[in-house]
């Protein structure tokens, strides 16, 4: 098996050949295990490469002729006023979102193999579980070359992709301009509409947006605010397109203090296409940061200690495609040596611990596919020269970055690319990662986020001795070497990098619904918001004069220092922290005392 994931094909006809051959090496199980109702529902029609793909697997697997049918199904699904379009129903009819419950790690590097021999999507994962995007037709090649524990160890997440996907559009993306348009080939135009699902008087944020509406926003808002904002480029993407950035901050004059290098703060999201919500939530921190100052207090100090650059979309190519063609499009969409298998994963593609080895390196077909060589994909290598530009020659000090992503709600800090190696300020890592975990939590409805290591990200750990871990017995989902996480960390010796994961945990994945955005951008600025505070000293918690009240942190933090106190000094009595103890309000902050000690 490890032979055959090594080999890629350079033309349909050795792909072709390498499937037969994986027919002989790989016998299914059990391929006529029955499979639950819901893999019998209809699926629609598919494009051509989808039916070929899917007709060479049943062929190989010999998936049973009745078997093919109660999958395929013939009956019809019925359309209503709320239904898909024909278009996304003959994409995405017929595919279904899978969770894996991994319990062991022969399991995880079973089910692993089996997405690289089918060139499966996976979607997320950790420690317990995978999700899995695939054809409903592919359903039983999957299970056939799972062990017998994972043949009935999985759940649908989504009953109608077609349906979620066509939901997390505009209201009006596929509507007609007009009544007399029927060509059915209108490009997606967005029209910004009033909705019921939103807390807040800015409609930008009521829907998720398509570049050609943010653009003209990031322009607008700089011709609004040209005191504290300015409109960059942090390069050029493989089609042509600018990278566009908000760079934000006041600089004091103040002559009697020479100027050392401006200390600044990198959020960047959109790295994946198909992750709208990290867009949608660097450009809520932008907006938020940008409208505060001269307002708040608090955030006009950080203005003016700190810049800070939004970069919204590092894929803007990608981005784009998500609203014309592939809504689940992840990657960047510049040419490959596979001419129809395009796009390079650009969080696998920074030259910091890029990995050759990886079965995703020699596969441009992976979703995962980290390009031929270190820094092949294009946007990433020109954001990387910019970030080193701004160090080496314009008098910039990046002192923090972060990189948001989606889905499963996690604060993860170096490494990604291996556990064997630990990070030189692990401590002040864990201690702001869980505190922006808890500036999370203390938001209106936020959410409650992991804290981890990349790595532990990247690979299912199921050893539970010492000793096995640190001789790295994991079972790789996907190679976490080439991340932007690692590279701003190593190369340019950022000391606090991080990569947050935002909503959901899975019910939607990437398919968060709209009325998500603010809630999720809240938190995220949240986080960003503590993040400066931490670095200036505040520990996060900064109470402006007369609003003690609206500072739901202060008390916590108090009871955190008693708690602390009587620990240390041994006065702890039964029963007298009953009230704590319920809360588990200070659990992450346990979790780091006991991390050092460790």
């Amino acid at each position: 098996m490890r032979q055959l994931t090594n080999w890629y094909p350079l033309t349909a006809i050795l792909c072709l050949c390498l499937s037969s051959y994986a027919a002989a090496a790989y016998t299914p199980r059990n391929p006529s295990t029955s499979l639950p109702s819901f893999y019998q529902q209809a699926t629609p029609a598919r494009s051509a490469f989808s039916r070929l793909r899917d007709g060479i697997i049943r062929s190989i697997w010999a998936v049973p002729c009745d078997q093919q049918a109660k999958v395929s199904g013939a009956n019809t699904i019925s359309a209503g006023p709320n239904a898909p379009p024909s278009t996304l129903l003959a994409r995405y009819g017929g595919d279904v979102v899978l969770r894996f419950n991994i319990g062991s790690a022969e399991e995880a590097s079973a089910l692993a193999e089996a997405v690289n021999v089918l060139f499966l999507d996976v979607w997320e994962f950790n420690s317990e579980w995978v999700d899995i995007r695939l054809s409903k037709d592919v359903v039983p090649s999957l299970l056939g070359l799972l062990p017998s524990s994972l043949q009935h160890a999985h759940t649908p997440l989504m009953h109608d992709l077609a349906q979620a996907i066509f939901e997390s559009y505009p209201s009006l993306a596929f509507e007609d301009p007009s009544p007399s348009d029927h060509d059915g080939h209108r490009p997606f135009s967005p029209l910004l509409q009033s909705s019921e699902n939103t807390d807040t008087t800015n409609i930008f944020f009521r829907e998720y947006q398509p570049l050609s509406v943010i653009i003209p926003w990031m322009r607008l808002l700089r011709s609004l605010f040209p005191t504290h904002v300015r409109m960059i480029n942090v390069g050029v993407s493989y089609e042509g397109r600018d990278i566009p950035a908000l760079r934000v901050g006041v600089h004091p004059t103040n002559s009697e203090k020479p100027k050392g290098p401006r200390k600044t703060i990198v959020i960047t999201g959109g790295s994946h296409a198909r992750e709208w919500i990290s867009t949608s939530s660097v450009n809520y921190i932008a907006y938020s940061f940008i409208t505060a100052y001269g307002k708040s207090k608090e955030m006009t100090t950080l203005l003016e200690k700190f810049d800070w650059v939004f970069i919204p979309t590092l894929n803007p190519d990608g981005y784009v495609y998500t609203w014309e063609n592939d809504r689940l499009w992840r990657k960047n969409r510049q040419q490959t040596s596979l001419r129809f298998c395009r796009g390079v994963d650009l969080d696998h593609s920074y030259d910091f611990a890029w990995d050759r080895e990886s079965s995703s390196a020699n596969n441009p077909c992976s979703e995962s596919f980290a390009g031929e060589g270190p820094f092949q994909g294009v946007e990433a290598r020109r954001f990387a020269n910019w970030a080193r530009n701004e160090t080496q020659n314009n008098n910039v000090s990046i002192v923090a970055f972060v990189d948001f992503h989606s889905y499963s709600q996690q604060i993860l800090y170096p490494y990604s690319y291996t556990c064997a190696q630990t990070p030189p300020t692990l401590e002040n890592l864990e201690e702001l990662a869980i505190g922006l975990a808890k500036a999370i939590r203390l938001t209106d409805g936020g959410e409650a986020y992991g804290v981890t290591a990349a790595c532990e990200g990247s690979v299912i750990d199921t050893p539970t001795s010492k000793s096995a871990k640190q001789e790295g017995l994991r079972a790789t989902m996907e190679s976490g070497g080439g991340s932007a996480l690692d590279w701003f960390y190593h190369e340019l010796n950022v000391k606090y990098a991080y990569q947050i994961k935002l909503r959901d945990t899975g019910s939607y994945g990437f398919l968060l619904p709209s009325k998500n955005i603010v809630p999720t951008g809240k938190e995220a600025f949240a986080a960003v918001k503590y993040m400066g505070n931490f670095l200036l000293g505040n520990k996060g918690i900064e109470i402006e004069e007369g609003e003690e009240e609206k500072a739901p942190g202060r008390k916590e933090e108090e009871n955190w220092q008693r708690k602390m106190s009587r620990e240390e000094t041994g006065q702890v009595e039964d029963g007298s922290n009953a009230d704590d103890d319920e809360d588990g309000e200070w659990e992450m902050d346990f979790e780091l005392r006991r991390r050092r000690k460790r």
